[in-house]
């Protein structure tokens, strides 16, 4: 198991940008792929972006293609999601995810995840 804690949410205006922050503990935090997914209220959770555990591989949903970058710093044991030109449609809580992986592939399924954190939102005003 892996202790996961996001931070970097809150309030931005419509074109704004934010980085949200993924803190692990636990276990070596180089054997895990991360996720970061997304629940708008109403909705089911999302995939967002995803990196594998080396960090050279990534892959992201089409909607926040060219404007999020997914990113990790394994000497920090974080993960991060920059979140550039930022739209309405963006607000949600986002939680990172991680799952112990010895390759390169990253999952879209929240199923294949199974360490979580507890969720930071992110609101955007139009």
């Amino acid at each position: 198991q892996v202790q996961l804690v996001e931070s970097g949410g809150g309030l931005v205006q419509a074109g704004g940008s934010l980085r949200l922050s993924c803190a692990a503990s636990g276990r070596p935090f180089s054997s895990y792929a991360m996720g970061w997914f997304r629940q708008a209220p109403g909705k089911e959770r999302e995939f967002v972006a995803g990196i594998s555990r080396g960090g050279g591989s990534t892959s992201y949903a089409d909607s926040v293609k060219g404007r999020f970058t997914i990113s990790r710093d394994n000497a920090k044991n974080t993960a991060y999601l920059q979140m550039n030109t930022l739209k309405p449609e963006d607000t949600a809580v986002y939680y990172c995810a991680a799952v112990r992986s010895v390759t390169a592939v990253i999952s879209t399924r929240t199923s294949s995840y199974d360490n979580w954190g507890q969720g930071t939102q992110v609101t955007v005003s139009s």
